[in-house]
């Protein structure tokens, strides 16, 4: 039924009706840092139908770039990690000690896991099953997969509120996570390379609706100057500058990213290599680790740490080229999107939602995942060619107008809450 109503055409000119007060959708983000997925989850919230939608959003996060949630919908932060359980698990795991002892890392693994759940899933359970009691949703929509997502889907399905579940990463895990999958009503994996992982857990066709996140398209601006970004962090105009956007995480390439620069600085004369993005708490290790590297290999020359931008265009307009290097396969990635949408030359592993949106020597150029020198060969092959980079940049931002604008990313998402949401199911349900 829900498949049948996304393909069917926009009806005409027919008044809207619209209900006595505006269903009430509570959003629940529980992802590791402000990255890709909160930014496109204020997309959907800034965008909504403000008719029909009333919006809520919870994080498990806080910071700056957080506290300007506001300016698109009710925000509220409950702490999701009171106690950071992950460093004690890699305190533990880097024992050398302790690994040798037969059976003992894995006890110590699920000791962990209860420890986390009590310390600190169940002080946010709680706190979150007290914020659904005072907003009243008709609707849960957990913003990450189902499993750090659990207790926005296990309270939904425990007061009998429906629940939407976007599905972001790759889908293996325990056992736990296959069971987690039973509890969304829907599923809106970002991708298809996404949507066959979230099939092999067992959710059916009818309970999933691929959408590519949608941006506003119109708010990025491709006139905007990049020199004062290139001055700010003194870039000379004519450097070749080089850009990896994503936060600071191994899995997002940036060893990869300074390997690739030992090998270029010696070819691209003024070459300049940018990290941006900020680092997330438990990545603070990760940070240090590469800016020593950067110094142990004489790299201080070439590589630029910029930290977290909250302005992205002058940034994309500052790069000559734009970098996606991730080691495991991507979602989709804002950072495609945003480069695409731009009109930037773009650089990507052949993997993931970044490999399915693209075609290599079309739209970008893809290289093979965690493949340093292809990675450079690619990054020489666009200084070589300011013609290639703008062939690729235009029919880049050619797919990108057809695929991610935000009106209709909105159109299929309230598509699903209006079939979730029946007509006679009264506003504003009683939390007991």
């Amino acid at each position: 039924m829900l498949a049948e109503a996304l393909n069917k055409p926009a009806p005409g000119h027919k008044p809207v009706l619209l209900a006595a007060e505006p269903r009430r959708i509570l959003y629940v983000e529980n992802g590791i840092g402000y990255g890709g997925a909160v930014i496109c989850l204020r997309h959907l919230a800034r965008n909504l139908d403000k008719r029909r939608y009333l919006s809520r959003i919870v994080t498990g996060r806080s910071g700056p770039e957080y506290e300007t949630i506001p300016a698109d919908a009710e925000w509220r932060f409950i702490p999701d990690h009171q106690v950071d359980i992950a460093d004690l698990r890699r305190r533990i795991e880097s024992a050398r000690r302790l690994a040798s002892v037969p059976g003992l890392p894995r006890l110590l693994s699920q000791a962990l896991a209860r420890l986390d759940d009590l310390l600190n899933f169940l002080p946010f359970s709680l706190a979150l099953l007290r914020e659904i009691r005072d907003f009243r949703p008709d609707l849960i929509h957990a913003n990450n997969e189902p499993l750090c997502n659990r207790a926005a889907l296990i309270l939904g399905r425990l007061l009998g509120i429906p629940t939407v579940c976007h599905v972001r990463g790759p889908q293996t895990g325990s056992w736990l996570m296959a069971r987690l999958y039973r509890l969304p009503d829907h599923f809106i994996p970002v991708s298809y390379w996404i949507d066959q992982g979230v099939a092999r857990q067992g959710v059916p066709e009818s309970k999933r609706t691929v959408i590519y996140d949608g941006i506003e398209l119109e708010k990025l601006n491709l006139a905007e100057d990049g020199t004062a970004f290139r001055r700010r962090f003194g870039i000379p105009e004519k450097a070749f500058a080089v850009g990896l956007v994503g936060l600071l995480m191994p899995w997002k390439g940036q060893r990869l990213f300074l390997e690739a620069a030992r090998v270029l600085r010696e070819q691209i004369p003024e070459l300049k290599m940018l990290i941006i993005g900020g680092t997330p708490h438990e990545c603070l290790e990760y940070e240090a680790e590469l800016r020593e590297t950067v110094r142990g290999q004489g790299l201080q020359d070439i590589v630029v740490f910029t930290g977290h931008v909250s302005d992205m265009s002058p940034v994309y307009n500052a790069l000559d080229v734009v970098v996606s290097a991730s080691l495991k396969p991507e979602p989709l990635g804002t950072v495609v999107i945003e480069a695409m949408a731009m009109g930037r030359p773009l650089i990507a592993p052949n993997h993931g939602g970044g490999a399915e949106m693209n075609s290599d020597g079309e739209t970008a150029l893809l290289f093979a995942p965690g493949d340093a020198e292809a990675f450079a060969d690619a990054v020489l092959r666009l200084h070589a060619s300011p013609s290639l980079r703008q062939a690729l940049g235009g029919a880049a931002r050619e797919r990108a107008l057809r695929s991610f604008d935000i009106a209709r990313h909105v159109e299929r998402v309230e598509t699903i809450y209006r079939t979730l949401l029946a007509e006679d199911q009264p506003n504003g349900r009683e939390i007991a």
